[in-house]
């Protein structure tokens, strides 16, 4: 069975960090891009970060680039780094498996999710 775990969110006060994990099972990630999306209460789900797999081309959201960092620590771990954090990164962030190689910025365009991990940000 193909899963995604997600770990690692929690409280932390603006300015601090986070560091979150992805996980899969029954699956690895060198076909498969991946990507971070998050969602707050009231708001649509948006795309945060991703990875291509092969060349590791990594893209981020204009709202967290420079201060969050995604990366893969094997075949089947997918961090993303979260330092400056701010209030409005308050969310359940999400990592998700593309069908391909490819990213795409549509969440709908992901089949596998995982159950997401909540991350507070406190002014």
């Amino acid at each position: 069975e193909m899963q995604l775990v997600e770990s690692g969110g929690g409280l932390v006060q603006a300015g601090g960090s986070l560091r979150l994990s992805c996980t899969a099972s029954g699956f690895t990630f060198d076909n498969y891009a991946i990507a971070w999306f998050r969602q707050a209460p009231g708001k649509e789900r948006e795309g945060v970060s991703c990875v291509k797999s092969g060349d590791g081309t990594t893209y981020y959201s204009d709202s967290v680039k420079g201060r969050f960092t995604i990366s893969r620590d094997n075949t089947n771990t997918i961090n993303l780094q979260m330092d400056s954090l701010l209030p409005e990164d308050t969310a359940v962030y999400f990592c998700a498996r593309s069908p391909s190689a490819v990213v795409y910025s549509q969440p709908e365009r992901y089949r596998y999710w995982g159950q997401g991990s909540r991350v507070t940000v406190s002014s």
